[in-house]
């Protein structure tokens, strides 16, 4: 990795652990006790969060690397995936037992949180000992999902607005005696569903989106609440009723529904919608309505920040709490109201793909402002403006021993006679009195000014510190260029400011010596993280270590597999990543083996999805170097060897290829 250093790297503080590392990136705030730092104070990971069997991340990634992938590369978990699946269903099991409640629970995974095949056969596969399910939301989803239903008691949870093509191969699915469950989000969709059964001499069986008054918490709470886009008033409700016992068909409406959001923040509006979804279910119940299920829909949290706090990207509960109250309040209501408890569903998608996923980045360049060398002195010839402003670096650093109250407002002063001399400088040289090498010499004595104000500035000081040295805090932060795309991989950052946990996964028993901010590859300024988990909602940089030569520093991208995998953008035609899927195993050397590798996206790839494709623009590239081969401007040979190269660009990885060299 390349990097400027033209500053001393700080001392390595002897008093540092990788505890300490655990510590300042939040580690246990969001792993649930999959990740963890190793004595070797590189990332490790566990699928069973036991600390004495696990994955070296830092092993792993250098194995890829031997094995010559390509980077960035999104890793797959896949027993993390498993272990998701098998706490779900066992604190659900736990509350049943507690509160005895006497029916089951069922939890059905919604694909659109993370449609690859390979995910969503994995935690069919773990979710089978517990009748697991699917939920899909559009055509697509309801063709791929319908084929895995293998079990006739298998659930498929059809949400999402219906045509009637959709509505057909449900029903067909239900003649088929499969457990298909379209839920009706309008009275509309339910006249459709109603009349498309009578065409197919089917009776149907379906649910009901409820459209409850409790409003979610954090950023999805308009998936709820008078406001929301989604579900059946209880006017139409009632009409639904009135219709059902018309055409005798009070067993049809086999589940209510309802969905507070995608993450819910706070678990006392869940508890008070499932209060408010269970006596709507009551209600039904003695009107001779056949409900069967109650489907809490998702939103099971997971911590991307800092544990059970108020900050977003928290929740503020357990996954156990979250079963309890779900079991508590329905058996409650039901008890209250003499009538048997419902079969239990929730919708967790999230909560299952999160932690699966890893994100490695590399990065490229370290960037930081532009300082003088620390045995720089002025040469009798320099200009006036630079003997000026190396008076006043002098000046600060004589400041350290400075009496504490009289230092702020010291710094101040030099930092003004700074600015004031940058600003002259600029104007000397847009005059054209200062040569372009003077001016380059007179920003490097301002920033190394600013930094040796930033140094003695004691953010901690009971003493009010002035505005313009706070700013400096943000104006001294480094740059790491680093090979990914914000907008493919984490889109979510970009879009609605979710934070994701973020960490070298080396060198963490050693201390960071600098503050960064990641920047991508793409040309757009929002290419960058803007917004890092900590304690301080506000953090905006992330402490990294300064780059050593040939020696590249990765960082790790968490809780990367909900949403971001299908999300992506196309942003500047990067595309996928590489993937690789990694198995825990003892016996294998470094206690894991590769299942499957996919290549990322190839620039022919990307460029055919936006109607660009080879034959086309070889054509066109081979027009151009004619013209100038019959012009006399190339030689034939040269001519073609330009065009082969033009060609192998193709095949090439979208992302930057540092052995490409």
């Amino acid at each position: 990795m390349n990097s400027d250093v033209n500053s001393p790297t700080l001392e390595t503080d002897a008093t540092w652990t990788t505890a300490d590392a655990e510590a300042l990136y939040r580690v246990d705030a969001w792993s649930d006790g999959y990740f963890f730092v190793n004595d070797a104070g590189h990332v490790a990971v566990s699928p069973e969060a036991d600390r004495s069997r696990a994955i070296d991340l830092k092993r792993l990634v250098d194995d890829l690397r031997q094995e010559g992938l390509t980077f960035p590369v999104l890793i797959r978990f896949h027993d993390i995936l498993r272990a998701r699946v098998e706490h779900l269903n066992a604190a659900f099991a736990r509350a049943i037992e507690e509160f005895g409640y006497a029916n089951r629970y069922t939890s059905v995974y919604p694909i659109k949180v993370n449609q690859l095949h390979e995910v969503v056969e994995e935690i069919l596969d773990a979710g089978r000992p517990y009748g697991l399910g699917l939920e899909c939301g559009s055509k697509a989803e309801l063709v791929a999902a319908l084929p895995h239903l293998e079990s006739d008691d298998t659930l498929l949870i059809c949400n999402g607005y219906k045509d009637p093509s959709m509505l057909r191969l449900i029903l067909t699915g239900q003649q088929l005696g499969k457990s298909v469950i379209p839920v009706v989000e309008k009275f509309g969709e339910f006249e459709g569903l109603l009349r498309l059964a009578r065409e197919m001499d089917v009776r149907p069986r379906f649910g009901v989106r409820i459209h409850l008054s409790t409003r979610g918490a954090g950023k999805w709470a308009e998936s709820s609440g008078d406001r929301s886009k989604f579900g059946v008033t209880i006017p139409e409700l009632v009409r639904i009723i009135e219709r059902l016992k018309a055409e005798r068909l009070e067993d049809a409406l086999v589940l209510l529904h309802f969905h507070l959001g995608s993450q819910i923040a706070d678990i006392q509006p869940l508890k008070q919608a499932v209060k408010e979804v269970a006596q709507v279910y009551v209600q039904l119940h003695a009107r001779g309505i056949g409900v069967r299920y109650i489907d809490v829909g998702g939103g099971l949290g997971v911590n991307y920040a800092s544990g059970y706090s108020d900050h977003a990207g928290s929740i503020n509960y357990s996954l156990q709490e979250y079963a309890n109250s779900i079991v508590y309040a329905v058996k409650e209501v039901c008890d209250a109201a003499h009538v048997p408890v419902p079969a239990l569903v929730s919708e967790s998608g999230r909560a299952l793909t999160a932690h699966h996923s890893v994100l490695i980045v590399e990065a490229l360049q370290a960037y930081r402002k532009d300082e003088i060398q620390p045995d720089f002195r002025p040469a009798e010839a320099d200009h006036q403006v630079i003997h000026e402003l190396y008076a006043t670096l002098e000046q600060v650093r004589a400041y350290r021993t400075a009496p504490p109250d009289r230092l702020p407002a010291r710094l101040l002063e030099a930092y003004h006679d700074a600015a004031e001399k940058r600003q002259e400088s600029n104007l000397l040289f847009s005059l054209g009195y200062l040569p372009l090498e003077q001016k380059a010499l007179a920003e490097n004595l301002y920033w190394s000014i600013c930094r040796a104000i930033h140094e003695q500035v004691d953010f901690d000081a009971e003493l009010p510190v002035p505005a313009e040295l706070l700013a400096l805090d943000d104006r001294l932060i480094d740059q790491y260029l680093c090979d990914f795309s914000v907008f493919q991989s984490m889109l979510d950052h970009w879009a609605i400011g979710q934070r994701f946990p973020i960490m070298p996964i080396a060198r963490l028993d050693e201390p960071p010596d600098r503050r960064g901010v990641l920047v991508d590859l793409t040309c757009d300024s929002d290419g960058k993280v803007s917004h890092y988990v900590d304690a301080d909602e506000e953090k905006d940089f992330l402490e990294l270590h300064t780059p050593r030569p040939d020696e590249p520093y990765f960082l790790a991208f968490f809780l990367m597999g909900a949403y971001q995998d299908i999300m992506g953008d196309m942003h500047n035609l990067f595309g996928r990543t590489t993937e690789v899927h990694v198995y825990f195993d003892e016996e294998e050397p470094n206690n894991y083996y590769i299942e499957k590798t996919i290549p990322g996206a190839t620039v022919e790839e990307m460029l055919s999805l936006v109607q660009y494709f080879p034959n086309d623009l070889h054509r066109r590239m081979n027009g151009l170097i004619r013209r100038k081969i019959e012009a006399g401007h190339l030689r034939p040979k040269a001519g073609m060897e330009i065009l082969a190269r033009y060609d192998a660009m193709f095949k090439q990885m979208t992302y930057y290829n540092p052995q490409d060299a």
